[in-house]
């Protein structure tokens, strides 16, 4: 997933520690859901990130459950030289760069990129608030995440991604898909 250049200044970006989610469930110029997905990978990828993990694609139902096309979700972990607040304007920017506007709260989306964890920080009070505030409520979250980072641990209260995926609310609705599907 990164471009060549990028993996010679690895170093550079510092440890593989921050994890972003994704989900969109709206086509884009660039395609259905998923298409616009991988394009904003690829996008995102660059001299100050890279992609070193990510999890299967799941079709997920809307939360809260709305009258909504499912969604396509996943998790990436990258590496990255930007501070947290630099890799939001990056994600926002992205996203804006795919066809998002912000117009209401759970609306449907071409694409929503959400900074789950950044190193473990904990910053409740900041823009972005770290960890992500709701992200141990998903299962669009927390299933994808588990994939790539089982020993992962909630950086603000210590819990293990296994009891994360055991705590999850009732009813909410995901499936993976299959690869290149």
């Amino acid at each position: 997933m990164a471009r060549e250049s990028d993996s010679k200044s690895g170093a550079a970006l510092g440890k593989s520690c921050v994890f972003v989610a994704l989900g969109a469930n709206l086509p884009s110029a660039w395609g259905p859901p998923r298409s616009t997905l991988e394009a904003a990978l690829e996008y995102l990828a660059g001299p100050q990130v890279r992609i070193d993990a990510r999890s299967p694609w799941y079709e997920t139902a809307p939360v809260p459950d709305m009258d909504q096309p499912w969604y396509v979700n996943g998790v990436v972990r990258l590496a990255t030289c930007l501070t947290p607040q630099a890799l939001l304007a990056r994600l926002h920017e992205t996203e804006a760069h795919f066809g998002r506007v912000r117009v209401a709260r759970w609306e449907a989306r071409a694409i929503d990129l959400d900074l789950i964890d950044y190193c473990g920080l904990v910053d409740l009070d900041g823009t972005p608030s770290l960890p992500h505030p709701r992200m141990a409520e998903r299962a669009f979250v927390v299933r994808p995440l588990a994939d790539i980072a089982p020993d992962w641990r909630h950086p603000a209260d210590g819990r293990a991604i296994a009891d994360l995926l055991a705590g999850l609310p009732p009813g909410q609705r995901i499936r993976r898909l299959e690869e290149g599907a």
